[in-house]
């Protein structure tokens, strides 16, 4: 099994995006020299504390910057965009880095609805998704005498296209198209077992994929210690409530008490949310990853940790993967 990494370039506070994207690369190469698999970027808009807007043009910055890990996007918001223009765009990508990107698809918006309607300004096209997913995998066929629309570069590019999702739907439709499926199990678990059953059951082999291939999002946070790494995680769990009260921001700093921070019921609703964890020292981290795989069985785990140092988040990554080895999974 291989280990990948999400990363959204958190902007933390008391920086600023300049910052959070040299930090982006910076990890990048750090995973890269510690045998992590893939590492994804996730469009978001309208979000301070989330810096990859512009999901193409960092990938294209990771890849110049790294020499063989795979890079690619978890994903793609595909009604944000039109169907031509990001086959252009990962075309060109995997032109310039071959063997080397992945196009991972989303259904939603990445944001709210005022800026979604903004992103799409004329339409919601997210009930289109189904038909704007065949009419991309269409621009990387080999064009045909005749074809009056082409994507140049992306015609004959073999760009490996996943969909991502969160629900039955996302599930049923990779099945149906015979590609690989990435399930955001790390901040929305409740259809993960659902999911992943109808997307192996339902499966129809295709020239993309001969079997199922199912990846699962994971929040790891590793330290040297458990009380360091639950404080660490406090981050993500305050960013969480910022945006459940309307009120995102910039990444927090780390706090030594949250239960003094939230509501009991934003309590109950963030650790609903990020059910899928692990957080300790490197045996804990070690122990959990090897549970959660032997009772959802993936294919692969991506892992994503939103620590506000930037050294503290690099240590839980190389931590994490030194517990996988520890696991015996690899």
């Amino acid at each position: 099994m291989q280990l990948s990494i999400l990363d959204l370039a958190p902007v933390c506070e008391g920086s600023d995006t300049t910052q959070a994207f040299a930090n982006m690369l910076d990890l990048a190469q750090f995973a890269e020299g510690w045998g992590y698999h893939r590492y994804w970027l996730a469009e978001h808009h309208n979000m301070p504390g989330i810096a990859s807007a512009a999901t193409a043009v960092l990938i294209g910055h990771v890849a110049g910057g790294t020499k063989r890990i795979r890079v690619g996007s978890g994903g793609i918001m595909l009604p944000n965009h039109s169907p031509l223009q990001v086959a252009e765009q990962f075309g060109t990508l995997v032109s310039l880095y071959p063997d080397r990107i992945d196009l991972g698809l989303g259904r939603a918006p990445g944001t709210d609805q005022p800026t979604a309607r903004a992103l799409r300004r004329y339409f919601d096209s997210a009930d289109q998704f189904p038909q704007d997913v065949r009419e991309l995998l269409h621009y990387f066929e080999p064009a045909q005498a005749g074809q009056a629309v082409r994507a140049v570069p992306g015609a004959g590019i073999p760009v490996p296209v996943w969909l991502l999702g969160s629900s039955l739907f996302g599930a049923r439709l990779a099945a149906a198209l015979g590609l690989p499926y990435a399930f955001a199990s790390h901040f929305a678990p409740d259809a993960m077992d659902q999911a992943l059953a109808v997307y192996r059951a339902e499966f129809r082999p295709s020239q993309y994929l001969t079997a199922p291939y199912a990846v699962l999002g994971l929040n790891v946070v590793a330290a040297e210690s458990e009380a360091e790494a639950k404080r660490l995680f406090t981050t993500q769990q305050q960013s969480f409530v910022n945006l459940r009260r309307g009120k995102p921001g910039l990444i927090p700093p780390p706090i030594d008490d949250i239960e003094a921070f939230w509501e009991p019921h934003e309590k109950i609703g963030v650790q609903s949310a990020l059910a899928c964890a692990v957080v300790g020292d490197q045996r804990q981290v070690s122990e959990g990853l090897a549970a959660f795989v032997a009772r959802h069985k993936p294919d692969e785990l991506i892992l994503t940790a939103n620590i506000y140092d930037h050294a503290a988040r690099k240590r839980s990554f190389g931590l994490a993967m030194q517990a996988w080895r520890d696991a015996k999974i690899a």
